[in-house]
């Protein structure tokens, strides 16, 4: 099995919901990202999700908007990322890491390119928002052959249709967006989520992980009653964003150990 159906089938045969926590590479500075992948681990995260920079990230808020914008001040690309999942690797070999941006960047190096890379480097799988899943079945199927996955995104409007589509050709688990809108924005309404999944899961067999809006341990609890996993990326952007020079670190594995702490109490 993958690494992330291996997560996903311990967590489940432990009774958790999986923690999936993002940050975006080369923030607050290159030298902070893989020290920052150990700390989220250390605080109990299950999955990483690695952004990947990029100068106009549609999908995000102000916060991970920020956050390309510091890293891309210290040019981090993509070839860089693979970097830090090659460094990250060295010590740890079980925690699924996941490259998460979009379609400009791999498409610039080309999808053969991107795929052997990101194997080389030990990733996992990616998340590319704007590729749609009804036009990119052969970079799954290529994605696939390397073993690694393809992940999407449903949100609230999603069509049946749609859903169906993601159920064909995605891989490791599906992203539920619960917020119409941009990362970071809004509050949850988990009873609007519960109906959501259970229509979802009418398709998508594999497990799903809900994000945008996650940002304490009561939200984080409340939606793991219904989900696989939780998502958290913009609330751990804010810790590194607020915590003092040399601070990130420690800030990031604290504030993830409580959410861990809520999901697991």
């Amino acid at each position: 099995m993958s690494r992330i159906a291996t997560t996903f089938a311990n967590l489940k045969s432990n009774n958790k919901t999986g923690l999936v926590t993002f940050i975006t590479a080369g923030d607050p500075g290159p030298d902070a990202t893989v020290p920052l992948m150990h700390a989220l681990v250390e605080g109990g995260a299950d999955i990483l999700e690695l952004g990947v920079p990029f100068s106009d990230p549609m999908a995000e808020g102000p916060v991970i908007q920020r956050a390309c914008e510091r890293a891309l001040k210290f040019n981090v690309g993509i070839h860089d990322v693979f970097g830090y999942v090659r460094q990250f690797r060295e010590t740890n070999q079980t925690t699924p890491v996941v490259l998460m941006g979009y379609a400009n960047p791999i498409e610039r190096i080309g999808s053969a390119a991107f795929i052997e890379a990101a194997q080389a480097a030990g990733a996992d799988g990616a998340i590319v928002v704007d590729y749609p899943p009804e036009e990119c079945e052969q970079f799954a199927a290529a994605m696939r052959a390397a073993g690694l996955d393809l992940i999407f995104l449903l949100a609230p409007t999603s069509t049946e249709e749609r859903i169906a589509q993601v159920a064909k050709v995605g891989g490791g688990f599906s992203y539920y967006v619960s917020l119409k809108g941009v990362t970071g924005a809004g509050n949850i309404d988990t009873e609007q989520v519960a109906e959501r999944l259970a229509a979802i899961r009418q398709h998508v067999k594999l497990p799903i992980g809900v994000g945008f809006g996650i940002r304490d341990g009561a939200t984080a609890k409340a939606v793991a009653k219904v989900a696989d996993a939780v998502v958290i990326g913009s609330r751990i952007i804010q810790e590194i964003e607020n915590a003092p020079e040399g601070g990130a670190v420690d800030a990031v594995r604290s504030f993830t150990t409580g959410i861990r702490a809520a999901l697991d109490a």
